[in-house]
């Protein structure tokens, strides 16, 4: 619970009260897709899966299966964005740097993949 002050010609105070409803669902994800146009900004969050063998060319097959999406306006995913750098140096003050794999010149070719340019695959290969 926080309690905000609004400023104005009047000063009036604010409570919000955060509530999570039983079925509520939480999502593991390992990585996000995603992009904006004028009106908002979209975060798909997904988890790869290989899938056993190879195909009929030789190669080996990531599934990568889109778990949820966010839709945020410009102003919330500033917001987000600030947020996320500040638990981000919280985290990195505590326990050190976030390693991050050398991965080499893998790169994903996920048809669906929405993004400009195609993201790492990360932890199967």
């Amino acid at each position: 619970m926080s309690t905000d002050n609004i400023a104005g010609k009047h000063q009036k105070k604010l409570r919000v009260e955060f509530y999570k409803p039983e079925d509520c669902r939480q999502v593991y994800s390992i990585g996000a897709v995603g992009g904006h146009s004028p009106y908002d900004f979209r975060i798909g969050f997904y988890n790869d899966n290989p899938k056993p063998g190879m195909d009929e060319d030789g190669v080996q097959v990531i599934q990568r299966r889109l778990e949820t999406e966010v839709i945020l306006s410009p102003l919330a995913a500033l917001e987000l964005s600030k947020w996320l750098n500040h638990h981000l140096k919280e985290y990195e003050a505590m326990f050190g740097p976030i390693p991050r794999p050398n991965r080499g010149e893998i790169k994903s070719e996920s048809p669906t993949d929405n993004s400009r340019e195609n993201s790492e695959i990360q932890g199967y290969i």
